[in-house]
């Protein structure tokens, strides 16, 4: 499973880059806006730090126009990929842009039918957002599961499942067990993955035990 870091925070992106666990980024929007600065130089810097996939959003609600803002954040990078929403224009810019060689992240999946008509468009990514499903009552891995299962029946389809709107460790095994290729979650989330206090008793105890040696291996 590969894991994109969900944020638009360039100092998170350096330090968690250095840990070699990131494969790429996604960004929105709103993570755009929280920054305060520039989109087209945050996607920029964001693309000089990693080398895997950037998703860039467009924020166009047409279809001739979002595909004019995909050729220009395309411009940006040859690592940059356009974000487009699960809306019928979303999917009439997926179709051209794919088309024309460039990788697209369609995002707002919520259903299955939808990851279908994704998929048929030519989408490098689907976009499932499974925390969103849980806050309604619903389980987001169900959608996860049956996407996963539609696309193993036709090997024509290429779209890898990016499971988004990532809220904890429970997500990112459940996705994993399934069967996800991509899992997209914010850093606080990623170091969620790592902390365990069982972890942190046992480190405590074996630098007890070996401060009571005496002994240093430098």
């Amino acid at each position: 499973m590969k894991f994109f870091i969900d944020t638009a925070d360039v100092s998170e992106i350096q330090e968690l880059a250095k840990t070699g666990m990131i494969d790429g980024v996604t960004t929105n929007p709103s993570l755009i806006a929280k920054t305060g600065q520039n989109f087209t130089e945050i996607i920029r810097e964001i693309c000089s730090i990693i080398d895997g996939p950037v998703s860039a959003e467009v924020t166009a609600n047409d279809a001739p126009t979002m595909i004019k803002e995909g050729h220009k954040l395309a411009k940006i990078s040859k690592n940059v990929v356009i974000k487009v929403p699960l809306t019928v224009n979303g999917l009439k810019t997926c179709k051209v842009l794919s088309d024309e060689g460039t990788m697209v992240n369609v995002t707002l999946c919520f259903s299955a039918a939808q990851a279908i008509l994704a998929a048929k468009v030519g989408a490098s990514y689907i976009s499932p957002f499974v925390g969103r499903l849980d806050d309604i009552g619903l389980d987001g891995m169900d959608l996860i599961s049956d996407i996963y299962n539609i696309y193993n029946n036709y090997p024509s389809f290429t779209t890898q499942i990016l499971v988004a709107s990532v809220r904890s460790p429970k997500h990112v095994v459940d996705a994993a067990s399934i069967g996800a290729d991509v899992i997209t979650l914010p850093p606080s989330a990623l170091r969620q993955l790592y902390n365990h206090p069982l972890t942190d008793n046992g480190l405590d105890l074996f630098l007890k035990d070996w401060a009571a040696t005496g002994q240093s291996i430098l």
